[in-house]
């Protein structure tokens, strides 16, 4: 699929697109871009913060456009020697894990205040079933991760709506994915019935995937809706 042909196939079916930002918590130079590509093209941006080292100075910067997701809370690897990472490795005591994460949030909310959401969205977007079961009674209403999602509400109370395509090569040289596998990666999901999330890593773009960004965003018929609207916490506005 080239730029062309997301361009006629999105005028015969416009499409409703998300964009999800991991791993932010110190101000830098890829920081303030990332925040200044959401306000130039008034593109709304869920911004997912690591709440433990987190610089309170980082929600200054935030503008109309962003919210705040909960990334974890510290971005340690818990995984035993050869598992994939994660934050929440399957032998943890539930209740250490639910710990954490409140305190995370607790963290959160005193410097993002209202831009924060309730919504968890795990590191290297792994996490247990057991936990997922009891976020809701710690406060947290949203799950997002990366990927095909089994339920809409994988607990009662809680709404997960997930990231597909990627565009950074993680096993790759950490760079831009490329425009054939980002387009790849849509193509397996266009025309699905919920919003299609776009995850970047602001502190991994290389040039060619901001220029890929700053292109993406000027795509007609596409609705990008917010946090707020795609966890609905807001009804969507029309028009």
């Amino acid at each position: 699929m080239s730029w062309v042909e997301l361009e006629e196939t999105l005028a015969r079916r416009p499409a409703t697109f998300w964009w999800r930002d991991d791993d932010a918590s110190a101000v830098s130079a890829p920081l303030r871009r990332v925040l200044r590509l959401s306000k130039d093209h008034r593109v709304p941006l869920a911004l997912a913060v690591i709440p433990e080292g987190a610089d309170p100075q980082l929600f200054e910067l935030l503008h109309e456009h962003v919210a705040v997701l909960q990334h974890g809370t510290d971005h340690r690897n818990r995984a035993e020697a050869g598992g994939k990472k994660t934050e929440y490795p399957p032998g943890e005591p539930l209740e250490r894990a639910l710990a954490r994460i409140s305190a995370g949030r607790e963290r959160l909310q005193g410097m993002a205040g209202k831009k924060l959401l309730p919504v968890l969205a795990p590191p290297w977007n792994r996490i247990g079933a057991d936990v997922v079961r009891k976020l809701p009674t710690i406060g947290i209403s949203g799950l997002s991760t990366y990927g095909a999602r089994a339920s809409a509400e994988p607990a009662p109370g809680l709404r997960q709506v997930n990231t597909h395509v990627d565009i950074v090569a993680w096993r790759r040289g950490k760079r831009f994915v490329g425009e054939a596998a980002a387009f790849s990666a849509l193509a397996r999901v266009l025309g699905a019935e919920q919003p299609i999330g776009w995850l970047t890593h602001h502190a991994m773009h290389d040039e060619a995937a901001w220029e890929f960004l700053g292109r993406l965003f000027t795509l007609k018929h596409v609705r990008w809706l917010s946090a707020a609207e795609a966890f609905s916490y807001t009804r969507p506005a029309h028009g």
